[in-house]
C-alpha cells in the first residue's frame, strides 16, 4: 500500500514557504496551505506570529511543520483514501493533483482517466468511493500504472490549459504547474 511520508515529502518540495500573490486563486498561501481556501487552519496562528515575512520564506518552526503535515495528511491523504492504493506513484499523482487544484478535481481526473481506460466504467462525481479504488486496483493488474499515469497527467495537462484560456492572469503559473504534470 501507498504511504503518505513518501508522497508528503515529494509534493513538499513543489510547494513553496509563504506567498501573497494577489494574482494567485489561492491568495496568501504557506507551503501552499491557502488561507482562503483553509481560514481556520491552526499554522496560521503561527505563521503570523512571524509577519512580516518575504515571499518564498519557510518559517523554522517544529509545531508549525507538524501542522503542515498533518494538514495535509487528514485533508487530502486520508480524503483521498490514497494508503488503499497498491502503487505509490498512482496515490502520489492522485494526492499531488489533489494539493494542486483540490480533492474534487483530482478524483474526476482520475476517474476519467479510468473511463478512458475502461469505457463507461464508473461515474464521474469527485467522490472517491469502493468502485473507484477496486478499479484502480483492477487496472493496476491488468493494464498497468503508466498507462493510468500518464492518462491522468494528460487530463491534469489539459485542465491547467482550460484554466489559462479562461482566466488569462493565470498563465504566469503555468510553468509551475507543468512541474506537477
Amino acid at each position: 500500500m501507498a504511504n503518505f511520508e513518501i508522497a508528503y515529502s515529494e509534493t513538499s518540495m513543489i510547494e513553496g514557504g509563504y506567498v501573497n500573490d494577489p494574482e494567485d486563486n489561492g491568495k496568501e498561501t504557506y507551503r501552499g496551505v491557502s488561507r482562503k481556501y483553509h481560514p481556520n487552519w491552526k499554522g496560521w496562528a503561527i505563521v503570523d506570529s512571524y509577519k512580516p515575512l518575504k515571499r518564498g520564506v519557510f518559517i523554522n518552526d517544529s509545531a508549525l511543520d507538524t501542522l503542515v503535515f498533518e494538514f495535509y495528511r487528514t485533508e487530502f491523504w486520508d480524503k483521498l483514501k490514497c494508503g488503499q492504493i497498491n502503487s505509490q506513484d498512482i496515490a502520489d499523482e492522485l494526492y499531488d493533483t489533489a494539493v494542486n487544484m483540490g480533492v474534487k478535481p483530482a478524483v474526476k481526473i482520475l476517474q476519467e482517466a479510468i473511463n478512458l481506460l475502461i469505457p463507461g466504467d464508473i461515474k464521474v462525481d469527485g467522490i472517491i468511493g469502493v468502485q473507484t479504488l477496486r478499479t484502480v486496483k483492477f487496472i493496476e493488474k491488468s493494464i498497468g500504472k503508466m498507462a493510468l499515469l500518464k492518462t491522468m497527467n494528460g487530463l491534469q495537462f489539459m485542465k491547467y490549459v482550460q484554466i489559462c484560456e479562461q482566466t488569462p492572469s493565470q498563465e504566469k503559473f503555468f510553468r509551475g504547474w507543468l512541474k506537477r504534470v
